[in-house]
């Protein structure tokens, strides 16, 4: 478990005190001088804890990889409970919820013709096992469009592999949404052609020879069905080293073994972790992380530093002599990586108080700076997330969009419940060399960074739990929208 004694040691006097310099703008309608203060005081207070470092720092070694389903996720939940309880928060629990488990299984794979070589690669989440070892010829697709116009058969006794483009790395991660259809759908066309086996570039933008997992689709057409064939994804390095041979006129074949398959129904669960309002309990702003992981690396980037962040901002309220006004909930979300299952769970469980959560946003792209907050909240709300974006500017952090729906994967469902929602959006330019690989690792955190997001979450969480700014949309605006 992480070291709170670096937190304790932060006297309520700090958090007092005005240890950032003292704003100079004039007295807010929506927060007052001693408000702002108070966020001042929490983000430095963040800046100079190692708190949230030491979190996803515990999780990443004591726990390690955690595939959604797993034991290695049962045991990172009870690790979250206990966390809780020892940060002081009010209300600690777990929520479980049933699920399909999918394990990885080992992989052979490797070039047969022109010349025999091992690839890189790995199972896509909700592939079928080999059975027996595939040997077949290739059939190369430059993209996700060209497998689409295969004919019923055409891929009988064969390999499909589909290429694709360089995905061009952004602040944003803009690309990763097209260049992941091939993992998420490519199956189908495959199986339609009769295939014995799908090979998809990863979808990604490393260029280390580690392959990128994540879920595939479930059919459009057959919601219960999942994939009859092995669906492989193999490193950038070796799919350019397959689409320079297949430029060059070589036969290509491969060879390949995967024992990846469902394993049947098994619990999972939210960690749920409250501080409990001192005016308005029964409003709830909520921010949290997902628990588990891919199981390449340890999870660090995704999500461990979001669990991380969200759990250290809300310990850093904690130690305020007095509670916001409404209730802060901190969840770390399970199975999201396998089709957001835990917020689903969360999302249906909660269904009828979803009119009492007030706010919601997640951390979950990483570990590097936050250079935008992005809101979807009622206009008259509008002024407050101004001031909040003008508190956490020293940051260097901007305001930005307030029409920017959304607020995190796991936020979904409840945003399409009519919950509002903030995002503080971070640098992900190089979020997707890192995520669902073998190098998703804490060596990748920047603990300077990371301190900067638990800064910024703790005094905009802060602000937003201690107003009374109604967030929620009319009726009629939602309608409209």
């Amino acid at each position: 478990m992480p070291n709170i004694k670096n937190l304790k040691r932060i006297a309520i006097s700090s958090l007092l005190a005005s240890v950032l310099s003292v704003s100079t703008y004039a007295e807010s309608p929506v927060i007052s001088q001693s408000q702002i203060e108070t966020a001042e005081n929490l983000m430095q207070a963040a800046l100079e804890s190692k708190l949230g470092f030491e979190i996803v720092e515990s999780l990443t070694t004591e726990i390690g990889p955690r595939l959604a389903g797993s034991e290695a996720e049962k045991r990172a939940r009870d690790w979250g409970f206990k966390l809780g309880k020892e940060l002081g928060f009010d209300k600690v629990s777990i929520e479980e919820f049933t699920m399909p488990f999918w394990d990885r299984g080992e992989l052979h794979i490797a070039l047969q013709s022109p010349y025999q070589q091992e690839l890189y690669g790995t199972a896509l989440g909700g592939a079928a096992p080999s059975k027996s070892l595939i040997k077949a010829p290739v059939v190369y697709f430059r993209d996700i469009e060209a497998l689409k116009e295969v004919a019923s058969g055409d891929l009988k006794n064969k390999i499909a592999f589909i290429d694709g483009d360089i995905m061009v790395k952004s602040q944003t991660g803009a690309g990763y949404g097209q260049a992941s259809q091939r993992r998420r759908v490519g199956w189908q066309h495959a199986e339609r052609g009769g295939a014995k086996a799908l090979i998809v570039r990863s979808a990604g933008s490393s260029s280390h020879r580690f392959p990128h997992t994540g879920m595939m689709s479930k059919d459009a057409d057959n919601a219960d069905k999942w994939s009859d064939i092995p669906v492989i994804a193999i490193s950038i390095p070796d799919a350019d080293h397959l689409r320079r041979l297949h430029n060059l006129g070589k036969p290509l074949s491969v060879s390949l073994h995967s024992a990846s398959k469902w394993k049947g129904e098994v619990s999972s669960g939210n960690v749920i972790m409250d501080l409990v309002g001192s005016e308005k309990p029964e409003e709830i702003v909520l921010i949290g992380g997902h628990l588990d992981s891919w199981d390449l690396g340890t999870g660090a980037v995704d999500d461990g530093a979001g669990v991380a962040i969200t759990t250290a901002a809300a310990a850093l309220i904690a130690k305020l002599p007095k509670r916001p006004k409404r209730t802060i909930r901190v969840v770390m979300f399970g199975a999201e990586e396998v089709g957001l299952l835990g917020a689903r769970a969360y999302a249906k469980k909660h269904e009828t108080n979803l009119k009492n959560h007030v706010l919601a946003t997640e951390s979950d792209f990483g570990a590097q700076t936050i250079w935008q907050l992005v809101s979807d909240v009622n206009a008259e709300a509008n002024p407050l997330i101004d001031e909040i974006a003008h508190v956490i500017r020293p940051l260097d952090i901007v305001r930005g969009s307030s029409q920017a729906p959304g607020g995190g994967p796991d936020i979904i469902p409840l945003a399409m419940a009519g919950v509002p929602t903030i995002r503080l959006k971070q640098n992900g330019r190089d979020y997707f060399d890192l995520h669902h690989t073998p190098d998703d690792t804490l060596d990748k955190i920047d603990p300077k960074e990371l301190a900067q997001n638990v800064a910024a979450y703790a005094a905009a969480i802060y602000l937003a739990a201690d107003s009374d700014v109604e967030f929620r949309k009319p009726v009629e605006d939602k309608a409209a929208k």
